[in-house]
């Protein structure tokens, strides 16, 4: 008897690089003593005092859900949630008067939304989505998804960690060649760990005043940045007095995800200053009915932070990340001179190319499933592996183009420090092991 056929779409999908080193792991038989996971985004840090207090009172006689009762909110989310995104950005100095919120499930929905409302007709090459590569995977994934293009600016990582941008004129040819609808963004990058300057945004704000584009800024990391003499950017620090015209065009993408340290939350909004587009964006998402509302009422409780708090906090975890952060950064050079390391100047991520100390034919992927299927090393008298992201998904390589990522990986600063502190040596371990077998 025959079986139903699988579309396309779904014959075609194999697991993000962000999950791939999880899932295989889950798959190994005999497992070693300990795994360390920086595959992921998966921050471990206790989230927000205040939005503990509501996660943990629930039941509390002001509750909303005291009476066991869950219903919807309104698609565009509970009004107490959406003032909780404004009051971050105006506890941060940045005008909110002119700002619509639309609550998502995660910044992940947004992405979708903001692919759906600013691109061409699903399958077809019109008005593609245009991003700075390396990319965050997801993006590259929710366009298949939708069927939308995409087209890329690339970026080199030099021998010295730094990823160069192209000429404002090679940008504006892309441009010119490809017609896109929007610009994306990440200022405080994932997965590169660079940090954009006002200058670098201004320069891109021009291009989408001047080709009528969307400008779009996924704010996940806003707060993260290691660089103290530089001032918080954000696409709201962006005013028509800066570039004029880039008001009403501007989008961002937020998350209760990182700053906050709320992954499994699933909250995020997408913010912007154009009331059409909010508009028709709530109306498409109607079809989702409304995000998590517990997680809405849990977010919540920064409508009522002041901008002493929301400060003091974001300083808190600049100072932990960054102590993190450079003690990777530092060790990886120690064990072997010749990693390329990104520069650790904003999120909570790094990039290692191996370019410089590996055999030809190397690829990525291998060595990750190497990793999370057989390797192990022993630290201190421990049998131990680590998971880490392969790069060659946060690219978007067409036909015929080499994939930079090949040699490169991202780790995320999510593990305790003890295990952050372990992986310089349990890296280059595995890699020169990976290296001796192949």
């Amino acid at each position: 008897m025959s079986k139903p056929v699988l579309s396309a779409h779904f014959e075609s999908r194999t697991p993000s690089d962000v999950r791939l080193a999880q899932m295989k792991y889950d798959e190994r038989k005999v497992k070693p003593q300990a795994v360390i996971n920086v595959g992921i985004g998966n921050v471990s840090l206790p989230t927000n005092p205040a939005m503990q207090k509501r996660m943990f009172n629930l039941n509390a006689p002001d509750s909303p859900f005291a009476n066991g009762v869950i219903r919807y909110s309104g698609t565009a989310g509970l009004p107490e949630c959406q003032d909780a995104f404004k009051n971050i950005l105006k506890c941060e100095g940045f005008d909110t008067s002119k700002l619509h919120v639309q609550v998502t499930d995660g910044g992940s929905s947004g992405m979708e939304l903001l692919l759906i409302g600013t691109c061409g007709p699903a399958g077809t090459d019109e008005k593609p989505l245009m991003m700075i590569d390396p990319a965050y995977t997801n993006y590259i994934s929710f366009a298949e998804r939708v069927g939308r293009k995409t087209v890329t600016i690339k970026r080199k990582m030099e021998d010295n960690g730094k990823f160069t941008l192209p000429e404002v004129s090679e940008i504006e040819e892309m441009i010119q060649k490809h017609n896109p609808g929007a610009l994306l963004v990440i200022p405080y990058d994932n997965p590169t760990g660079q940090l954009y300057d006002y200058e670098n945004m201004k320069d891109l704000a021009k291009l989408c005043v001047k080709y009528n584009m969307w400008m779009v800024s996924d704010e996940a990391y806003r707060e993260l940045y290691y660089q103290e003499d530089k001032p918080l950017v954000s696409i709201w620090g962006l005013t028509d007095a800066d570039v004029p015209g880039i008001e009403g065009r501007r989008i961002s993408i937020e998350t209760a995800s990182k700053v906050w340290n709320a992954c499994g939350l699933r909250i995020g909004a997408v913010i912007t200053d154009s009331a059409e587009f909010n508009n028709r964006s709530i109306a498409e998402y109607t079809a989702n009915l409304c995000a998590n509302v517990i997680g809405q009422y849990i977010f919540a409780a920064l409508a009522h932070e002041s901008k002493e708090q929301i400060a003091a906090w974001c300083s808190e975890l600049r100072e932990y990340y960054k102590k993190q952060i450079m003690m990777v950064y530092n060790g990886l050079k120690e064990q072997e001179p010749g990693l390329i390391v990104s520069s650790p100047d904003a999120s909570i991520y790094s990039v290692i190319d191996v370019r410089n100390v590996v055999k030809p034919g190397f690829d990525a992927i291998d060595f990750v499933l190497y990793c999370a299927q057989e390797g192990s090393i022993n630290i201190d008298g421990v049998e131990t592996t680590l998971l880490v992201a392969p790069m060659k998904g946060f690219y978007d390589i067409k036909a015929g183009e080499v994939n930079p990522g090949s040699t490169q990986f991202r780790i995320s600063f999510v593990e305790s420090p003890e295990n952050m502190a372990k992986i310089p040596e349990l890296f280059v371990k595995l890699l020169r092991a990976f290296e001796a077998q192949r």
